[in-house]
């Protein structure tokens, strides 16, 4: 939770409409409803004999990841593609980054194909919001996980989950449990939740894996998964990177699992409606036992279902947000007459 990169100027035009998706940081509770708003349009598509508009139909999507991941990968393909739009995905692994080209020759040789919006993955923490400052002004950036720092589209399909379950967020309690220090989908939930209206934010975890001053993002504290989980609505459960176990900050997968993996045991201090969340790939029986992840108060397959409509939404949301700041930028350039 070190990184103080704050995207919010460059991710807005003119008129306040959405032209880069870099962070849920900094955004005004108007558009991160707007977001859920028109993703919920996007939702029941999948049941439909034709899955597609034409919202981006003649665009460019070029999916640039430089980090692997199936999941997300395939999410933001799809969703680029019910919304009609051609679609690009750079194998990085083979790429000319590899011999020794910069992102930004990288970006300079997209640049030239004309494309529309880049979907970044990157290890390091803020590259997207890098990217989104040397695109030209009708590109758009969605940020797809950079570093500990941000996945504004994760965070926003947990939100979706949580509002088509739970309704209204201002009386919910929610707990997020696990790896809090190394987790860009924390920090993106934490900051998504307090601007939504939360009634309250907690992270549970062992010490070694808390930041400093966590408490500063307007969350409660707990080391113990009792006091933590009890009476909360929502929990959402973290991805606990196994790499993780090599240094000394756990012990073993068979403690951590112990202490802090959901159990029906521990789930029973919830509220007996709480619902259980998990972002994927599940390590189960580390972070999860299979009865709660497979059980009846698992929505986490309806988090994959709400991850398409969500991009969606962002997608087509900063296309127009891009459109409506170049006619602005050609009206101010006409001569009065």
């Amino acid at each position: 939770m070190s990184e103080s990169i704050n995207p919010c100027p460059i991710q807005l035009n003119d008129q306040g409409q959405l032209r880069h998706f870099l962070s849920t940081e900094g955004l005004p509770r108007t558009l991160l409803t707007e977001i859920l708003d028109t993703a919920d349009s996007f939702v029941d598509m999948s049941a439909q004999q034709v899955k597609k508009v034409p919202l981006l139909r003649g665009k460019t999507v070029v999916n640039l990841f430089f980090e692997a991941s199936t999941r997300t990968l395939s999410t933001f393909e799809l969703a680029a593609k019910r919304l009609s739009a051609d679609v690009l995905n750079l194998n990085i692994s083979t790429s000319s980054t590899k011999k020794g080209e910069t992102l930004k020759d990288t970006l300079m040789t997209l640049r030239a194909m004309h494309s529309d919006m880049f979907v970044v993955r990157h290890s390091d923490s803020g590259a997207a919001h890098f990217i989104a400052q040397q695109v030209t002004p009708d590109v758009a950036v969605i940020n797809a996980g950079d570093g500990r720092h941000a996945h504004p589209t994760q965070a926003m399909l947990d939100m979706l989950t949580i509002r088509r379950h739970k309704g209204e967020f201002e009386p919910l309690k929610v707990a997020i449990v696990g790896d809090i220090l190394h987790s860009r989908v924390a920090r993106s939930q934490i900051h998504a939740l307090r601007t939504l209206g939360a009634a309250e934010v907690r992270v549970i975890a062992p010490l070694t894996l808390l930041p400093r001053n966590i408490e500063s993002l307007g969350v409660k504290v707990f080391t113990d998964m009792a006091c933590g989980l009890r009476d909360v609505d929502v929990v959402m459960m973290l991805r606990l990177q196994k790499e993780r176990m090599q240094s000394a900050l756990l012990p073993s997968e068979s403690e951590f699992y112990k202490l802090y993996g959901l159990t029906n045991d521990k789930l029973a201090f919830a509220h007996p409606e709480a619902i259980v969340m998990h972002p994927g790939p599940i390590n189960r029986g580390v972070e999860i036992e299979s009865a709660v992840a497979d059980g009846p108060r698992s929505v986490i397959l309806d988090q994959v279902t709400n991850g398409i409509a969500v991009r969606m939404a962002v997608m087509s949301m900063s296309m127009s947000g891009q459109l409506a700041a170049q006619q602005s930028a050609a009206s101010a350039e006409m001569p009065n007459e």
